[in-house]
């Protein structure tokens, strides 16, 4: 369940016409800091990242479910569900035994994957996919918006 203060920070980008990328970050950030503060722990930070995705989604912010052959089935599938389940209204009772057991298989891992040096090789990796073009203008805009603070 995530924070009251990650929807409403999530919900005040929406209102402010962020994109749901943006949205969803604020609850990528709750799972990075509960791993840091040793709440439970992550296999990787892609792990962390998932968890905070779903999160976002089950909270009913409007990610698209991930798409082409670099995904699983059953993570697409996964992804489908939480979308659902952040757009209907009818909660039921979650599986207390599920639950338990989910919560106990994560604090059995390290907190070491969340470090600013994985998160750092996990954001290289990740735009070193989107390819040179993207990451040019990624350093274009940053250097935008740090001549403009």
């Amino acid at each position: 369940m995530p924070e009251t203060e990650t929807v409403e920070r999530a919900r005040e980008d929406a209102r402010e016409g962020k994109s749901p990328s943006t949205q969803a970050g604020e609850f990528i950030r709750e799972e990075i800091h509960h791993v840091r503060e040793g709440k439970h722990g992550a296999a990787s930070p892609q792990q962390a990242i998932a968890i905070g995705l779903s999160k976002a989604r089950r909270a009913g912010v409007k990610l698209p479910s991930p798409s082409g052959s670099s995904v699983s089935s059953e993570t697409k599938e996964k992804a489908e569900r939480d979308s659902r389940r952040g757009r209907s209204d009818s909660h039921h009772k979650v599986s207390t035994k599920r639950s338990r057991a989910t919560s106990q298989a994560l604090k059995k891992k390290a907190h070491s994957a969340t470090s600013k040096p994985a998160l750092s090789k996990q954001a290289r990796s990740a735009a070193r996919k989107r390819g040179a073009a993207a990451r040019h203008e990624a350093a274009v805009k940053a250097g935008r918006t740090r001549r403009a603070a």
